[in-house]
């Protein structure tokens, strides 16, 4: 990396830090903080979901199998994008349809404090893990482009993550999602017309890799394997408590949904994308081994892009992080200021110190996962880290919640034992068989029985022991408390709408002006690339039209809710 590389990463952090700074005024009460409202545009949230879901482990830990193994990355991705259908189609709307703001305050009111309390101290210790194996990762790409060290690299943007996740809130988290993808996706788009064009084209590049490469099933990511990755995907897209904040963050049930339709769009075409740079690499350079293969990716960003823009991909990679981490460290925070903190320590809470608890916590939960991050290495690697800990928990914390959406029958006691006997199989499984009886599952088996152990034990509760119960008297009470808070909600819509409206403006202003600026930037970049100049220009010059579009529906939005508010105001002397 050059001189300007290392400007254009600067510039591009501290612009994204500004973007989530500027939402500190939209997070003064905890609705806010923690929900945007409950009223952020379908497409703000669908976008956000998406970019929450990608990291730069998708470039890393996929881009890693990419490069050994070929097509098969790409069919391991697709199952994501079922996942997102079914969750559309099933889930989603069943979340928004709860009235509540995150998923253990659904678990509170439906199944009762005691597994409320279960479910948010195990997750939230696997979520530590989980943003610890996305910090890591980008540190790896950084520390590979730079002469920086790796625990250096990990901590600094670890830092960078909670600083404006701390100050803004889920708006914060939202927005700069958005100004993410973007930057994501210009630099890609950058990319795999010149790693082509660096192989020598399509034919050449399938001539230099192996016989293999293009199997849709490959290694020991097989048929079996997908198909259980796929369930789990329906699972974790469907009831990952960060992504719940996705599908309750919004007006309705029908925007929840579309919200899950724009994910599973996405992720039907961008692995595709995504994963070319570094399957184009292997035919480039097939000597990597070991970890090495981690790096592909940033190594052929290095070979093939020009000076400035491997700065740019480095950031877009960095952006894809921050977006997967600022989300898990919102959700840890609202889970513990709204169902620990206020519920069990301060019940009286105002909704300023509700605000400022989040924020603390951000930076706790913060700090912690940067501390996991600098143990991945330790412990096997980032495939090894969360590959198991999605076939462990995945299926045993986050199935059983889930199916309660969907069954009047379940109970506490139902729920508390389908989690605790999947974890103790999940866990058998993987430390203590192998351990002492030198036996281990494949990666399909992991999987399979990560999902299908919790979903058999729902099933003989439901149809076996609870076959003659009409439903759960708990269930009842619960249902009766949405119903009467979706009415509140509806009395109280005129005033959310004034509020809500203000700073979905102001998003929608913050999202114009960041597609403007890094459309203008990358174009400024373009001017210096010789013959590669109208691909990188003309990437930035829609952008900056894009962002112009979007500040024109911004100001068309301002004005329609200004003489909106102007005829309610006016409307009771009529």
């Amino acid at each position: 990396m050059q001189q300007l590389d290392f400007i254009v990463m600067a510039v591009f952090a501290v612009f994204q830090m500004v973007v989530g700074l500027a939402f500190s005024r939209t997070g003064k009460d905890s609705k806010s903080f923690f929900a945007a409202g409950e009223a952020a545009p379908w497409w703000i949230s669908g976008l956000s979901l998406f970019m929450s879901f990608l990291s730069a482990g998708t470039f890393v830990v996929w881009g890693s199998i990419a490069y050994n193994l070929g097509f098969v990355a790409i069919t391991i991705q697709l199952s994501m994008c079922i996942g997102g259908l079914v969750t559309a189609w099933f889930i989603a709307a069943k979340w928004k349809n709860t009235q509540v703001m995150t998923a253990a305050e659904y678990i509170g009111r439906r199944l009762g404090v005691r597994v409320q309390q279960f479910f948010t101290y195990l997750l939230t210790i696997v979520t530590l893990f989980i943003t610890g194996g996305v910090l890591y990762p980008v540190g790896k790409l950084v520390y590979v482009a730079t002469p920086f060290s790796l625990e250096t690299c990990i901590i600094v943007l670890g830092l960078m993550v909670i600083l404006y996740t701390a100050m803004g809130g889920l708006w914060a988290v939202l927005v700069t999602d958005v100004l993410q993808f973007v930057i994501l996706l210009s630099a890609v788009l950058i990319l795999v017309p010149l790693a082509f064009d660096q192989v020598e084209g399509p034919g050449a590049f399938v001539e230099k890799v192996p016989v293999d490469f293009f199997q849709v099933f490959n290694g020991e990511y097989t048929l079996e394997f997908t198909l259980a990755f796929v369930m789990y995907h329906i699972v974790y897209i469907g009831g990952s408590w960060a992504f719940v904040q996705r599908f309750t963050s919004v007006r309705t049930p029908q925007e929840s949904k579309k919200v899950a339709f724009l994910f599973a769009g996405l992720y039907a075409v961008s692995p595709f994308l995504w994963m070319l740079p570094p399957m184009i690499y292997r035919a480039l350079n097939p000597s990597l081994s070991g970890l090495e293969s981690e790096g592909a990716y940033m190594l052929m960003a290095q070979r093939v892009l020009p000076v400035g823009l491997v700065g740019l991909m480095l950031a877009a990679m960095v952006s894809a992080t921050a977006s997967t981490a600022n989300t898990l460290l919102n959700m840890l925070a609202a889970v513990f200021t709204n169902d620990v903190y206020k519920k069990l320590l301060r019940p009286a809470a105002s909704d300023a110190s509700l605000v400022k608890v989040g924020r603390s916590m951000t930076v706790v939960f913060g700090l912690i996962a940067i501390g996991i991050a600098l143990l991945v290495p330790h412990i096997g690697g980032l495939v090894n880290l969360v590959l198991s800990i999605g076939a462990i928990s995945g299926g045993s914390l986050l199935l059983p919640v889930v199916w309660t959406l969907f069954s009047k029958r379940q109970n506490a006691t139902s729920i508390l034992t389908v989690a605790l006997i999947s974890l103790a199989v999940g866990l058998f499984f993987k430390l203590v068989s192998p351990a002492l009886f030198s036996f281990s599952l494949s990666r399909a088996a992991e999987m399979m029985v990560g999902v299908g152990v919790p979903a058999l034990l729902l099933a003989v509760f439901e149809w076996l022991i609870f076959g003659k119960k009409i439903s759960d008297p708990a269930y009842d009470t619960f249902q009766r408390w949405a119903d009467e808070r979706q009415l509140a909600n509806e009395a109280a819509a005129a005033e959310v709408n004034t509020g809500t409206n203000t700073q979905n403006t102001f998003a929608l202003r913050a999202i114009s002006i960041s597609f403007i600026l890094t459309g203008l930037s990358i174009a400024g970049l373009g001017i210096n690339s010789g013959e590669n100049i109208v691909l990188i220009a003309g990437i930035g010059s829609v952008l900056v039209l894009v962002g112009g579009w979007i500040g024109w529906s911004a100001r068309t939005t301002s004005v329609a809710a200004r003489q909106s508010t102007a005829v309610d105001e006016k409307e009771p002397f009529l």
